[in-house]
């Protein structure tokens, strides 16, 4: 059965599951605001103070769901009204204090936020600036220091609080990951849905035989719907009215092949290259370390470059990409992406649909997919694409050697990118992947819990395909434009 680890994930899901069941009865525009009422019917609140505020923030999912804020280019938006119940202090100096004679955590408030009555330094809310220099330098460990999980979350620093106390998100820093979605324990945080206009879509294909709808579905899906067979969650997908379901883990293949050819070329002037698959790293890197663009991939994402051959073989295809990641939702407004990815839904979207259609996937029957190879379906978990890499330079007898690093999250990422920017960097190929764990990582994966990596490998190691190549042969992929430009 399935199971939701939070509430939060429980109505979020709820929130979709109404929407998208709505969208298919062609009734959303007339019924949406009917959704509060029925997610929260009180009389007495889930989690809030009261009935009214939960029935309000739940509008606000609502509004998310159906694509929130068109004017705000981000992906993640903040629901103010839910962020209210964090701590409204970061700092603040506890029993533990001595008044002692020092002063130090006095003397290294930049803003003189501390003050001391009788044995006891206080910090003054109104004036503290978060900077954590007391903290740092009490002698005693008496200043506790609660951060709030959305930040503490964000690698990146995009997270501020404003002067009401709200998370806000700094969008010329963001990368898009949805980190802070999944830690914030309230639901204060959450990305848009384009449910509505896949179903629209999908609606639209149903009337016109001249349409197809491809779903391409991330290679990460066999750490996801556990309870089932990845064959009968196939089965459930085309009963939404997906004219057919390819893996992304076939564009993983011709990624990697491509990936690795123009790694040999680059090492013959440069010292290092990047990957580009993920795009909250290449993110990270346009917006966080400027100077290293030069250094990242100019390889599309297998995401793009199976929508891009979909396209090429069907010139009547619309492309949905499903997976665990909101920055994929990004990738695919970019000027790069745009015109072979549609729509990207996550896997918390997908799950919304196949119960609003009242699809039991446990009575499906398996449908067939097999179009990647064992490397192309290990892009899933952190290390697969240097795997692949490697395994392609020794297929094809390229004249390199090939040193790989495998970032485990954007904390890694950052280190690594820091040595690459000094210049004392021992490897010539970063795989950057910033959810830790790779893409079974997601922020919009089902269950967040410890992951198996080996069951990516045993998934892999289903493929009828085992090497790159095999998986490719039928293609002509010189035909395909597989860069970003």
């Amino acid at each position: 059965m399935r199971r939701f680890e939070t509430d939060v994930q429980l109505i979020k899901y709820e929130v979709l599951k109404e929407v998208a069941r709505y969208t298919l009865e062609g009734t959303l525009e007339k019924n949406f605001h009917k959704i509060p009422k029925k997610i929260d019917p009180g009389p007495r609140p889930r989690i809030r103070c009261c009935i009214h505020k939960e029935r309000a923030i739940t509008v606000e999912r609502v509004k998310l769901a159906m694509g929130g804020d068109k004017d705000n280019k981000n992906e993640i938006e903040v629901i103010n009204a839910a962020c209210d119940e964090c701590p409204i202090n970061r700092f603040t100096i506890t029993e533990a204090c001595r008044g002692c004679l020092a002063h130090r955590c006095i003397e290294s408030c930049p803003v003189k936020a501390i003050y001391q009555v009788g044995k006891r330094a206080y910090i003054n809310p109104e004036k503290c600036i978060e900077c954590g220099k007391c903290k740092s330098v009490c002698p005693f460990n008496a200043i506790s220091d609660v951060m709030r999980p959305c930040k503490k979350a964000c690698h990146v620093s995009a997270l501020y609080i404003d002067e009401e106390k709200i998370a806000v998100i700094d969008n010329e820093k963001c990368v898009q990951c949805g980190s802070c979605v999944y830690q914030c324990p309230f639901g204060a945080i959450m990305d848009k849905s384009y449910i509505v206009d896949v179903i629209e879509l999908l609606k639209k294909a149903k009337a016109k035989d001249e349409l197809r709808v491809y779903a391409v579905i991330a290679p990460a899906i066999s750490s996801q719907f556990t309870y089932v067979r990845i064959g009968q969650v196939v089965k459930g997908i085309k009963l939404l009215g997906f004219h057919d379901v390819v893996e992304a883990a076939l564009g993983a293949d011709m990624i990697a092949y491509n990936e690795t050819l123009e790694l040999a070329h680059r090492l013959k002037s440069s010292k290092v290259m990047t990957s580009s698959c993920c795009p909250a790293f290449v993110a990270y890197i346009q917006k966080h370390y400027p100077s290293l663009i030069d250094k990242v991939s100019d390889s599309v994402s297998p995401m793009v470059a199976v929508a891009r051959l979909i396209k090429s073989m069907d010139e009547n295809a619309k492309v949905v990409f499903i997976g665990p990641c909101t920055a994929k939702k990004a990738e695919a407004k970019e000027s790069h992406a745009v015109g072979s990815v549609d729509y990207v839904i996550t896997f918390e979207e997908l799950c919304a649909m196949i119960d609003a259609m009242d699809i039991r996937l446990e009575d499906c029957e398996d449908a067939l997919l097999d179009n990647a190879s064992y490397y192309g379906r290990i892009f899933a978990r952190t290390g697969g694409l240097a795997k692949a890499v490697e395994h392609v330079v020794e297929a094809e007898k390229l004249d390199i050697e090939c040193k790989p690093i495998s970032c485990d999250g954007l904390a890694e990422c950052d280190k690594v990118l820091k040595l690459i920017k000094a210049d004392r960097l021992k490897g010539n190929f970063v795989e950057g992947m910033a959810c830790f764990g790779g893409c079974i990582g997601g922020a919009a994966s089902l269950h967040h819990g410890p992951k198996d990596r080996n069951e990516v490998d045993k998934y892999g190691q289903l493929a009828i395909e085992k090497e790159v190549k095999d998986s490719l042969r039928v293609f002509d992929l010189d035909s395909l434009n597989l860069t970003r430009d």
